[in-house]
């Protein structure tokens, strides 16, 4: 089997009720593309009959392709072994809910023709999700671009087009904690975005509650500014020179006379000053936990099933290669 132009990778999770119409507006989209293509969907532990349903793709035509992981990894883990297991020369990514229009795809593609490495859907407008939804991720965006050196671009979620170096310089990128829509910023070569209005979801629930954004905010922070960590410095210096003059302060009190010993006064300080700390604290227990992760160097993922793609008698086999796990 020759490798198609271009691959779309989907991870997907509980995404069942949705998947005949994504495959239909696929098929149609990719087929005015006038490319040879793929679709790799990789179910990261669904339980309501997704990868039964991705399976009967893949069964009934070989550009589908089919692949579970062993137990829920999370969808940054689940979109990288889609993409270590690409075979296009370019690679789509984008989420399976259809918020995501796969008719944007030939607008990413033109761009990718005109030289650009890597192509971004660019959010212009949130339909269907909430103003608190909104407002954070309006804040988060534009917070975390302040704080990294890497230019991020606001307003974006993982949907994406990368051509061939880009898609080799992020198969490079290994750690586990990720954001991706940093590493595909963060890889460079030139990069554009396209605007789109997001659509609201046609079934099911979000897969991001308020505490999963939260934890997905912090890795993004965390996996690409130092910000956090300089922060602590400064404000235990700015804490020590109050403290330091407040000193001062009371040693003329004393001198003057008018000094009065106070427990409100040193139970402020010793609150103030002890809260410091333990905030300083969790903010290397953060970093500290993600080196302990890294060094473990433990598999990213690891694939339980495939179907589709090649034929049968060529077909790799199930155990996944070492390439993909490192």
């Amino acid at each position: 089997m020759n490798a198609p132009d271009l691959s779309v990778v989907l991870p997907v999770f509980n995404e069942a009720p949705g998947l005949g119409e994504l495959r239909e507006r696929l098929e149609r989209t990719l087929a005015g593309t006038g490319r040879s293509w793929e679709v790799v969907f990789v179910d990261d532990g669904s339980r309501d009959g997704s990868f039964e349903a991705m399976t009967a793709f893949a069964r009934d035509d070989r550009r589908f392709r089919a692949l579970r992981l062993s137990r829920n990894f999370g969808h940054q883990m689940a979109l990288t072994a889609g993409v270590d297991a690409a075979r296009g020369r370019c690679v789509a990514v984008m989420d399976a809910d259809l918020q995501d229009p796969p008719e944007l795809l030939p607008a990413l593609l033109a761009k990718l023709d005109e030289g650009y490495e890597v192509v971004y859907a660019q959010r212009e407008r949130r339909d269907g999700e909430g103003a608190f939804k909104r407002a954070t991720a309006h804040v988060f965006y534009r917070l975390l671009r302040r704080l990294t050196s890497v230019d991020i671009p606001v307003d974006t979620g993982d949907f994406r087009v990368m051509g061939p170096r880009a898609t080799a310089a992020f198969r490079r990128l290994r750690e586990r904690h990720r954001f991706i829509r940093g590493l595909s910023a963060w890889v460079g070569f030139r990069q554009t975005g396209v605007p789109y209005a997001r659509p609201p979801r046609r079934s099911g629930e979000t897969k991001f509650p308020f505490r999963r954004m939260a934890t997905f905010a912090l890795d993004a922070i965390t996996s690409f500014s130092h910000v956090p960590l300089q922060l602590g410095t400064w404000l235990g210096f700015g804490v020590s020179l109050f403290a330091f003059l407040y000193i001062l302060v009371v040693v003329a009190l004393k001198v003057l006379g008018i000094n009065e010993r106070g427990w409100t006064t040193l139970m402020g300080w010793m609150l103030l000053l002890g809260g410091v700390q333990l905030m300083l604290i969790g903010v290397l227990g953060e970093y500290l936990g993600r080196i302990y992760d890294e060094v473990k160097g433990r598999p990213l993922y690891l694939v339980a099933d495939e179907v589709g793609g090649e034929p049968e008698e060529t077909a790799p086999a199930a155990e996944p290669s070492p390439g993909p796990l490192s």
